[in-house]
């Protein structure tokens, strides 16, 4: 069974959010969430029996070992792929964020964002109008008519970012978003994600590895057995926002979670 030892209620969780949940609607919920590849003996057992409910309006960062399930579980709640049994239930608009921008190489960053856009059925005026204020959110003014190769990997997120926010999405899964930039450029779009979730009522599901990260953003760290996947333990994350990835209390929070890792990571090597 499952080991719970620093599990929150929902109302932990939503007090943990804080200003955050404030009139969001997205939600998402696994029950009995099983996953498996294949078929016979070369069949793989991706996700085990997972049960886990993410409230409006919270910031819950997935984290656990390589080949865990944690970007298996994205694409069930994203609706890119189907359980092997267990429900998926996802209320609201979701969008997803990859950890490459997946941007289109011959449209302008305007052009990327304005994409999403007119997949919702708006016009060219109020599409342009909208690139320029998401533009804007992210901090890109005046890099509308650049192209992705003209963009830092930094800037190309930001990017990604505004494509993700055009889709007015309720729910927002992130798959290790920031992993391959450097260490001022992540700790700079933690800024970012945070003045965004400030103005907009998101409910966020974000994958990483770096348990500091997982810390500096959410409100709540799930942690994840190595394969097959099941959540062995939660802890909420009590500070206000904003916080520093830096900060005595996030590095305390960071360690205790890291040390439950890696009991479970040994457990798995057994």
């Amino acid at each position: 069974m499952a080991r719970q030892g620093n599990s929150v209620t929902d109302t932990g969780r939503r007090a943990a959010a804080g200003e955050r949940t404030g009139g969001a609607t997205g939600s998402v919920r696994l029950a009995g969430v099983s996953k498996v590849f294949g078929r016979g003996s070369s069949a793989v057992r991706a996700l085990d029996q997972i049960s886990l409910e993410i409230p409006p309006g919270e910031f819950t960062c997935l984290i656990g070992a390589s080949g865990c399930g944690k970007s298996t579980l994205l694409n069930l709640a994203a609706g890119l792929d189907e359980p092997t049994s267990g429900e998926v239930s996802v209320s609201g608009r979701v969008a997803l964020m990859f950890q490459e921008p997946a941007l289109f190489p011959w449209l302008t960053a305007a052009g990327n964002v304005e994409l999403a856009l007119r997949a919702r059925g708006l016009g060219r005026a109020e599409r342009r109008q909208r690139a320029a204020e998401l533009l804007e959110t992210v901090h890109l003014t005046g890099f509308g008519g650049k192209r992705p190769h003209e963009l830092s990997g930094g800037m190309r997120q930001r990017v990604a970012l505004a494509r993700a926010l055009a889709q007015d999405a309720d729910v927002l899964l992130m798959d290790e978003p920031f992993g391959a930039l450097d260490a001022m450029t992540r700790d700079l779009l933690h800024d970012e994600l945070d003045r965004v979730c400030a103005g907009r009522r998101l409910t966020i599901v974000f994958v990483t590895h770096n348990v500091q990260e997982a810390v500096r953003l959410g409100d709540r760290v799930v942690v994840l057995s190595s394969r097959p996947g099941r959540v062995v333990d939660e802890f909420a994350v009590p500070m206000e926002h904003p916080r520093r990835i830096d900060s005595a209390p996030v590095a305390e929070l960071a360690r205790r979670i890291t040390d439950r890792l890696r009991e479970e990571m040994s457990h798995g090597d057994r």
